[in-house]
């Protein structure tokens, strides 16, 4: 039987995750970075597929886990009859090689373990060559790969498994470490696991200790923290929207994708959420990580880029993996890289307004790339496109994505009268107050009082509780006001908010997929503009519950089902935890405007 999404933890190295189940095996690894083909993939198929497992030969009575302080390092306690050993998982920052440490430590009797690795390159399918070298590791060679395991204790082959049986008595400590790299070049050097312990541990803590935020949400908003540096790409700066791919919307459903991409979209809540900590550092990295990914042609501007800024993000289908309990199929790459999104404008252009407002240095080009991109904008603002939602059915004329055209032009105006530069004032202001006509008159429903999903539609879209926080109209306005009582009527569930209009779906009046976790939250700040402070905090109480055991939450919640779904750790979900963690503070400090109300 497979592991619940939320029976996972993430450890990694800042280059690339992996997913630990509560069971003492690794499911999920792509190495050597977090594009690259998985290693091991049991999560989206069999054991057969891949994975790494170490835990008592007998039932565990008792298996509890946590991460050791504000770090990454997963301990995994698991009490037996014979006794407990803690299995203490961790992935060193990057240094010229990339390495897995496990530590098996007795703390009281004697307990029999078993270790099985399974090496399944290429997404689960292609089995390595094994061989023992003179110093005792094991060599795993397939293709470009190489993996070297290395430990003290006798392992042996058994159907294209390896493994071992050993006993840890209490105080003792017996130690695994995975490493990969290229197969053309020599074995990495080996690594003293307790001293790369003493180094993770020192890196996290000082990385944390960074943090300009306490009080109120501290402990929450740290996770969060540390999950999204985890989720960057340190030689870039990119951040993926999560480490996996093809874990389902719907259990059991097809609306599988892979999200270990960067996204611009979430260009300005990533930043606010790391400025609001502190984190200016990751925050430059991040916008010189987008100014590199949208350089060049506007017109050519994706939503999505590769961890390298790569453009091609061609998607293909493994179909010999089962799939998430059977949500089939797995995919591989994202299509929807190649399709218009009008809304990815406006967030570049705020984020390097947001940017410059909190005064990080910027590119002396960046200017320049905004004028090109705003210039492009002006000839395409009125196109149909497919939507923040990826709809890949036809275009539409959606609401979100207009509104957003509408903050690029209002960004780029305020960017110009702020720190003079040139600019075409009179034409953006023109069109500004264009867009914000169009959207009012076509984009509103009086006899719904409510900002529809698409010009013409009667169907609702969460996304359209963002209008009062990107300053499209303010949270007092009757049609906002209207828009909240609608959304929470039609798309409310179980009390969480579903993007899509479930209406819209079949006879079987099911929706599509879980509710989307961002969006319950962007509830919640839309009552804190609002002044309801106490529905915002009931809001975000109700998604911070969902964390697992460790605080790490997925895209989405099947409330019907009472578990996790979609992809994990989810980015944008601990993005927004933050972000609305921050509004409810700052509201009850009697802030001048909440963080996320970006109209600066």
């Amino acid at each position: 039987m497979s592991q619940r999404i939320e029976d996972y933890a993430l450890i990694g190295d800042c280059e690339t995750a992996a997913l630990v189940g509560r069971n003492g095996s690794i499911d999920w690894l792509c190495w050597p970075a977090f594009d690259s083909d998985a290693c091991f993939a049991a999560i989206l198929g069999t054991r057969r597929n891949g994975r790494w497992l170490i835990a008592p030969g007998e039932e565990a009575t008792r298996t509890s886990r946590r991460y050791l302080g504000n770090t990454l390092i997963l301990e995994t306690r698991f009490e037996t009859r014979s006794g407990i050993v803690e299995l203490i998982d961790f992935m060193p920052p990057r240094g010229k090689a990339s390495d897995i440490v496990r530590l098996v430590r007795g703390v009281s009797g004697t307990v029999k373990l078993r270790m099985e690795l399974v090496i399944r390159f290429g997404f689960g399918v292609d089995i390595p060559w094994v061989r023992r070298c003179k110093d005792g590791s094991l060599l795993a060679v397939a293709g470009q790969d190489m993996t070297v395991l290395r430990t003290p204790i006798e392992t042996r082959g058994e159907d294209l498994t390896t493994v071992a049986e050993f006993e840890v008595k209490a105080g003792e400590t017996v130690p695994f470490v995975l490493t990969y790299g290229p197969s053309h070049l020599d074995p990495p050097a080996p690594i003293d696991p307790e001293i790369a312990l003493q180094e993770t541990e020192k890196f996290w803590q000082d990385w944390c200790s960074r943090c300009t935020r306490d009080g109120e949400y501290h402990d929450l908003i740290m996770r969060s923290l540390i999950t999204l540096k985890a989720l960057t790409f340190d030689p870039t700066g990119g951040i993926v929207a999560a480490p996996t791919t093809s874990l389902p919307e719907k259990l059991g459903g097809s609306r599988n994708w892979d999200y270990r991409f960067c996204w611009l979209r979430d260009a300005t809540f990533t930043l606010l959420a790391l400025m609001n900590s502190g984190y200016t550092e990751e925050a430059s990295a991040w916008h010189n990580w987008l100014l590199r990914a949208a350089a060049g042609s506007p017109a050519n501007m994706q939503i999505m880029y590769g961890i390298w800024g790569q453009r091609r993000l061609l998607e293909w289908e493994a179909g010999w993996l089962d799939g998430y309990e059977g949500a089939k199929p797995v995919r591989i790459g994202n299509a929807a890289h190649a399709q218009l999104q009008l809304d990815v404008y406006g967030e570049l252009i705020d984020a390097f307004h947001q940017s410059r407002m909190a005064k990080l240095k910027l590119d002396d080009e960046s200017w320049a790339l905004e004028c090109a991109v705003l210039n492009h904008l002006a000839e395409v603002w009125d196109h149909p496109d497919n939507g923040i939602w990826e709809r890949r059915g036809e275009p539409k004329h959606y609401v979100f994505s207009k509104v957003m055209t509408w903050v690029a032009f209002d960004r780029g105006i305020k960017s110009a009268e702020t720190f003079g530069f040139k600019a075409p004032l009179l034409h953006w202001r023109a069109l500004r107050e264009a867009i914000h006509r169009d959207v009012c008159n076509k984009g509103f429903d009086a006899e719904e009082n409510a900002f529809v999903e698409s010009y013409g539609s009667k169907l609702l879209d969460a996304s359209v509780l963002l209008l009062p926080a990107v300053g499209f109209l303010p949270a007092e306005d009757p049609r906002i006001r209207g828009t909240i009582a609608a959304v929470e009527k039609h798309l409310m569930r179980d009390g969480f908010v579903l993007r899509h209009d479930p209406r819209e779906v079949s006879e079987e009046k099911q929706p599509i997929e879980g509710a989307f976790l961002a969006c319950t939250l962007w509830l919640a700040d839309a009552h804190v503009l609002s002044g309801d402070l106490g529905t915002a905090q009931a809001l975000f109480d109700r998604v911070a519950a969902l964390a697992n055991d460790v605080g790490l939450l997925a895209e989405e919640y099947d409330s019907v089902a009472g578990r996790q779904t979609g992809n994990f750790p989810q980015a944008l979900t601990h993005i927004a935890l933050i972000n609305t963690a921050h509004n409810l503070s700052a509201a009850r400090q009697g802030s001048e405007k909440p963080a996320m109300q970006r109209a600066k």
